[in-house]
């Protein structure tokens, strides 16, 4: 898989940090304590996006990189409104810019695929970008395998590539297996898989009468509005207790353990919440562990759907 490296050559580490709750629900404090979290265990990639809470996550995350930016991995993402359009890219990616207050990021990503924009002008727009020199590595986000494949070509004839795909991954979100992960294995293309905790079902929380977005929030209950899922995430729960870890310290852990070596984006509201998540940079899953836990969930039919051959 593609290895991403810092600005001063340093791999990026194992687990990802998303920075979605900056300036939401993470105040500045809290927002500064998960950052020195994270810091103070080696991670060192660290993700937002120009939308994310008005642009505040953006403008926090650039106040605490400012002094360390060569030994931080930046990545940031346009285009989930307005589209894919060069005139869209170039002017959300110089609102990220002037929010962050860096003149360069990391990695870019496309938000969402764009279905009305060609992809010639979308990617010789990145290509341009990263022949500039303001950003190093391209990606895309929310993308289907066939999309990626389409927009490769096109980056490929413009000298280019797509380096990194950021899809929903967890326990109870498997489809990525499918085709997303061996065709990226396939392309070399590094994956950032957000949502390992499945919006917080994975910690078990819910199964004891918690709240948060699962319970505020209508697109997180359709998401995970199977009784499957909720029937996983007790068993993992269970599994935890057995085990005397965390149940979100396993979900984290069991992402980062697919074989495409993913960095899973580990996120929260507080330094106290990330704790279990940030656990798994140093939790060893054993194989037996691991299929233990992949026995938990409903495994996606293979893309051919030929069961016997899975």
């Amino acid at each position: 898989m593609t290895q991403l490296y810092t600005r001063n050559g340093a791999p990026v580490s194992p687990l990802t940090f998303g920075t979605m709750q900056f300036g939401g629900t993470a105040d500045a404090q809290e927002s500064r304590a998960m950052f020195d979290a994270a810091r103070s265990i080696g991670i060192n990639h660290f993700d937002t996006a120009v939308g994310y809470t008005g642009g505040r996550s953006e403008s926090i995350l650039g106040g605490m990189i400012k002094q360390q930016r060569d030994e931080i991995f930046l990545a940031t993402k346009v285009g989930y409104i307005g589209g894919a359009s060069r005139t869209n890219i170039e002017d959300q990616f110089d609102r990220s810019r002037k929010q962050l207050n860096q003149d360069t990021v990391d990695l870019l990503y496309l938000h969402r695929f764009d279905p009305d924009t060609p992809l010639e002008e979308t990617f010789s727009t990145l290509a341009e970008l990263q022949s500039a020199g303001v950003i190093r590595y391209i990606g895309v986000s929310n993308y289907a395998a066939w999309q990626v494949m389409k927009a490769q070509i096109v980056a490929r004839s413009l000298g280019t590539k797509i380096d990194a795909i950021q899809p929903m991954y967890s326990l109870v979100k498997r489809q990525s297996e499918v085709e997303i992960f061996p065709m990226a294995q396939d392309q070399d293309i590094a994956v950032i898989p957000y949502s390992p905790l499945g919006g917080g079902l994975l910690t078990g929380k819910y199964a004891n009468g918690g709240t948060g977005r699962l319970t505020e929030d209508e697109r997180y209950q359709a998401r995970y509005d199977e009784a499957w899922m909720h029937d996983a995430a007790k068993a993992l729960s269970g599994l935890a207790s057995e085990l005397g870890t965390d149940a979100a310290t396993l979900a984290v852990a069991w992402v980062k353990t697919h074989p495409t070596r993913p960095s899973p984006i580990i996120s929260a509201r507080s330094a106290k919440q990330l704790e279990p998540s940030l656990a798994a940079n140093e939790f060893d899953m054993s194989a037996e562990l691991y299929a233990r836990i992949t026995a938990l969930s409903v495994t996606p039919a293979p893309a051919t759907d030929r069961l016997e051959e899975a």
